[in-house]
């Protein structure tokens, strides 16, 4: 069973985001066993195998997918039935591995959607052009572009996380940002995920094979077999990660790990 719930605590109340027993089940085969987990840091990034059952815990946590069993809460209130509209409208936001791309719907369109508001023409311009710099694009390029396939995937991703930007919410659940994108984006979306490190008021949690992702996380969560290994500070968990023998396990975290190892030695 994975059990990450620190003694001494009042249940339900006081923490960020809270899991308790959540398992998911499909076609009979276990995905997630008895996830029991408490996030109330900035940044937490969530590592470990394929097919781990990382992406299914982000989609339980947005709604997307329903749990088998168990119970989520967010801000002491329990949200386990609640719908996707009525969790982003509590303030969580999902990014997809691949951004969903709209015909005839424009960056500007998605930004004011995001923000929640209607725009004059100069405020609007203002508020994307405060939102694109953030992401390292220009307003005055990117504006009127349509979300089509004129777009890269690197550039997709920018403007998607520009969106949860421009959102500003409690929560936001990224699934693989870096994942099909070329050497100069992925150094751009390290620049960025930095600075929202820094300057976010909420909580982000990341799915990343990364190291210079994990590096800058608050928490790392390790999950294999549907389990939660360790939760725990960076360097923790990689010394964790050195003693992990399994094959599955991604070669380039087997390597960092194997560093902190040395270095804590």
């Amino acid at each position: 069973m994975s059990k990450w719930l620190p003694d001494g605590k009042e249940r339900y109340k006081g923490e960020m985001l809270k899991l308790e027993n959540i398992c998911f089940e499909i076609d009979d085969k276990e995905i997630l066993k008895n996830i029991d987990l408490e996030v109330d840091d900035r940044f937490v990034a969530i590592t470990g195998p394929n097919g781990s059952g990382k992406s299914t815990l982000l989609k339980i946590i947005m709604g997307i997918q329903a749990p088998t069993s168990g119970r989520i809460w967010l801000d002491g209130t329990d949200i386990t039935e609640l719908s996707i509209t009525e969790r982003a409208n509590l303030g969580i936001s999902f990014a997809f591995q691949q951004p969903v791309r709209f015909k005839g719907l424009r960056v500007r369109d998605l930004l004011e959607l995001a923000g929640g508001k209607k725009m004059s023409g100069k405020e609007r311009f203002t508020h994307a052009c405060d939102v694109l710099s953030e992401v390292g694009l220009c307003a005055k390029e990117y504006i009127d572009r349509e979300l089509n396939d004129t777009l890269s995937g690197g550039e997709m991703k920018r403007i998607e996380i520009a969106m949860a930007a421009a959102r500003g919410t409690k929560m936001t659940l990224f699934d693989e940002p870096e994942a099909g994108i070329d050497l100069w984006s992925f150094q751009s979306l390290i620049k960025v995920f930095e600075k929202l490190h820094q300057e976010t008021d909420g909580t982000i949690m990341i799915i990343s094979h990364q190291e210079r992702i994990l590096d800058i996380a608050d928490k790392i969560i390790y999950l294999k077999d549907g389990e939660i290994i360790e939760y725990g500070e960076g360097k923790n968990v990689m010394r964790h990660l050195s003693l992990d023998e399994s094959p599955s396990t991604c070669a380039k975290l087997q390597e960092k790990a194997g560093l902190a190892q040395r270095e804590a030695n």
